[in-house]
């Protein structure tokens, strides 16, 4: 795969790449409706796969932000078309690496030395490149390590970035006025902590000794003399990316074996310590020839405060939602609903989120829940495709919830997600007994 010699990090220069992804999917709308003159009944696939590819690319060489909202849709398999899904998913742990005297460059800068003065071996080419960072093999004291480096001005070019892309996420999701401003900043906030990898070399430690009590979960350790603010090293970890071994021949007890490990590690970490690996996409799981579950990358770690975490699982009690004091009480404190709805804003957000929260928090409310039912899929890429095509939904205000609904839903979307591949049957209550 051809290496990169250097990122766009100015705005500007950032900004001109978006233009020219722009003009070319132009280009594929003219040639799309060019044949749809033709041929009435040409399909929108090709327009969709060619589109795909020209934003996929565009995306894939500024790296950072713009990859990682790549990385974040691919993980949306109900809200977008396949090729998109298919394409922004190399994201996840598949794209143009630095060269090596970049590389090099960077752990000069960071470490004050080059790699080879660091480490007994280490492989001038990375294993795996991502929206944030890449990751290489290295050797030392016998030990196989795992070295992520931070591609260079990721971080400065977070806010830029997101500039360009609000625009599009406002059109995208009906955000009206002011206050979508607080789910942008939540976005940013989030982004510039994963850009701390000493922030995520203490938050992986937390984590993985609170949690390394739930059997068959395993993690690397982590180095701190060979980490910095932009490197972080760790044990190399053998086995197959979750997505990987999803594609196998498993046996359906060792898929309900790993989905109930990742329940209890995800439910563990929400109701025991209050905060959560918020960015569950398959390349952050291994799978390992020992029928373990093995957890990476915990740079985007979502505190939940007790004025959000009460309300919103108040919510996933099939009770409460069928209770409509109770019911309507929550979404005020959740501020789905707001003093200032009109009579006709607060009757249909009322009548979407209990059809919306019935469905979704069907998982809790049951002893034993089968994420590999296609019911319960169908059931929501049929709610997804009605109010995307909603009329009425466009005239309303998108201004909803709190801004901690962006990364618990993502969690729990991307969890679902992954149950789902694993064709997972897990006992809901099982992770009660890892709490004391």
């Amino acid at each position: 795969m051809k290496t990169l010699d250097r990122i766009p990090t100015g705005k500007i220069e950032r900004a001109s790449q978006l233009v020219r992804t722009g003009v070319k999917i132009g280009g594929n709308y003219a040639k799309y409706y060019g044949k749809k003159l033709v041929n009435p009944e040409h399909s929108r696939d090709e327009l969709n796969e060619d589109n795909a590819g020209d934003i996929y690319d565009g995306l894939k060489s500024l790296k950072g932000s713009a990859l990682k909202v790549a990385q974040m849709l691919s993980m949306e398999k109900n809200l977008l078309p396949n090729a998109y899904v298919e394409k922004f998913s190399l994201s996840q742990f598949s794209v143009p690496p630095l060269s090596a005297p970049l590389v090099r460059k960077t752990f000069k800068k960071y470490l004050d030395k080059y790699p080879e003065e660091l480490f007994d071996t280490f492989e001038r080419d990375s294993i795996n490149a991502a929206s944030i960072g890449q990751v290489h093999k290295a050797t030392k004291d016998g030990k196989e390590l795992a070295v992520k480096i931070q591609y260079p001005g990721v971080a400065d070019s977070i806010n830029s970035d997101l500039a360009l892309v609000k625009p599009i996420a406002t059109r995208m999701f009906n955000l009206q006025g002011k206050d979508s401003d607080k789910y942008f900043k939540e976005v940013e906030h989030k982004l510039v902590e994963e850009t701390n990898y000493l922030l995520e070399l203490g938050q992986s430690i937390e984590i993985s000794s609170k949690c390394e009590h739930i059997p068959n979960l395993e993690f690397p350790e982590y180095y701190g003399h060979l980490s910095s603010e932009r490197i972080i090293t760790m044990d190399w970890m053998h086995g197959k990316h979750l997505s990987e071994f999803a594609k196998t021949d498993f046996e359906p007890e060792l898929g309900n074996k790993l989905g109930q490990i990742l329940w209890d590690f995800y439910m563990f970490q929400i109701h025991g310590l209050r905060k959560v690996h918020a960015d569950p996409h398959p390349g952050n799981f291994l799978i390992s020839d020992r029928e373990t579950l093995i957890a990476i990358d915990f740079g985007c770690i979502k505190e939940i405060p007790d004025e959000f975490y009460v309300p919103y699982f108040e919510l996933s009690k099939k009770e409460n939602i069928s209770n409509d004091s109770i019911f309507t009480e929550k979404l005020f404190q959740l501020e789905i609903l707001t003093p200032t709805d009109s009579p006709e804003e607060l009757k249909f957000f009322k009548e979407l989120f209990k059809e919306m929260l019935t469905l979704f928090t069907s998982p809790f409310n049951g002893d034993l829940f089968d994420f590999g039912a296609d019911a319960f899929w169908s059931k929501i890429a049929n709610l997804s495709q009605r109010y995307s095509t909603d009329p009425q939904m466009r005239k309303m205000n998108g201004n909803r919830g709190s801004k901690h609904f962006l990364y618990m839903n993502r969690t729990f979307f991307g969890l679902f997600n992954l149950l789902h591949d694993l064709q997972a049957k897990v006992k809901v209550n099982n992770f009660r007994k890892y709490i004391a």
